[in-house]
């Protein structure tokens, strides 16, 4: 699940580039609209749930392993979900402005507005390849059968698709 969810994040990720090409090329839209929509759906709703999936679940055996250069990775890994948090609004704010934006009379983003696109897709491209590169195979090789197992669960009962049950 957790690797599905980096897929969708670099579709994500891929959508708001080709977003800003079309918004170069073509203009604001309704292809457009939708698409700043859609980027702004997933980093409100899916992006937070798998930051908390990662620190409720897979952070913490790396923490607690022997590893000092996995703790230290952690470390950053934590910083930058902090950093993502801090940096979306401004890009959230950009996104809301071409979903809302009007056909007639669109201005080409500003500098400020596609550099705050880029910084917030640049946090994600590095910690996508630090975690998939050695975060995850490493946290993989510590938990147990049943600790993937309850994470999964976990995971699912968050996003409503398992019943909650009691502990």
């Amino acid at each position: 699940m957790l690797a599905a969810c980096h897929e969708r994040v670099e579709r994500m990720l891929a959508l708001l580039a080709r977003l800003q090409q079309h918004l170069l090329e073509i203009g604001c839209d309704d292809p457009a609209r939708q698409a700043a929509s859609d980027v702004m759906r997933y980093f409100d709703l899916a992006a937070p749930l798998h930051h908390q999936d990662e620190e409720l679940h897979v952070f913490p055996p790396l923490l607690a392993g022997p590893d000092a250069g996995l703790r230290s990775l952690v470390q950053r890994l934590l910083q930058d979900h902090r950093a993502m948090e801090a940096a979306w609004p401004a890009a959230r704010h950009v996104l809301a402005a071409v979903a809302g934006g009007p056909a007639a009379g669109w201005t080409p983003l500003q500098p400020e507005q596609t550099a705050a696109l880029h910084a917030f897709a640049a946090l994600y491209q590095r910690h996508l390849a630090d975690e998939d590169g050695l975060a995850y195979p490493a946290a993989q090789e510590l938990l147990s059968v049943p600790a993937l197992q309850g994470m999964s669960r976990d995971m699912m009962q968050r996003r409503g698709v398992l019943p909650v049950t009691g502990p």
